[in-house]
This record gives C-alpha cells, structure tokens and sequence, in this order.
C-alpha cells in the first residue's frame, strides 16, 4: 500500500512579543497548536489575496462598454475573414 508523502517547509520569522502572545493566545481559544492557527492563517489571507488579485473589476463605464461589445460585435477585419477561410479550406467547416 502507497503512503502518501507530505512534504513540508520550514518557514522561520521574529515577531514582537505582543504579537506572539496574541497568535498563541487565540490558537489556545481554538484548541490549535500555535503552528496550526498560523499556517491556517496565513494560507487563507494568501488564498484572499490571490483571488482577489485575479478578479477583474470594471468601471461602471467599462461594463456599459463590454456589455455593448458583446451584444452588438463589429465586423470581423479582413484578416480575420481570410484567416477563417483559410481555416475552412484546410480542416473544412463545421
């Protein structure tokens, strides 16, 4: 039977006194060792931060203008009516 392997780094860091009394504290009121509190932590502040550099926000104007975008799309540019032509001549169209 396979084990799973955990893998694990070590992260060190110094931090004031009052600020370790205060991780140390709220891990006790939940029953966590300290290192459990603080990678749980950290990990859901970096998931928070990820997603929330990934979120595409828009304007009020910027909505108005995808919204129109893509409820009425330009022509396609020539280059983009030969290049489907092409594409149709070599694959066929669907």
């Amino acid at each position: 039977m396979d084990k799973e392997i955990i893998r694990s780094a070590r992260l060190e860091a110094r931090l004031p006194a009052d600020v370790h009394a205060l991780l140390k504290r709220a891990a006790e009121m939940q029953g966590r060792t300290l290192t459990d509190f603080v990678v749980t932590a950290a990990r859901e502040e970096a998931c928070r931060t990820i997603e929330e550099g990934e979120i595409i926000r828009l304007s009020v104007e910027g909505q108005r203008q995808l919204a129109e975008a893509i409820l009425n799309p330009s022509e396609p540019a020539p280059a983009l009516r030969r290049a489907f032509a092409r594409r149709a001549e070599l694959f066929g169209s669907e």
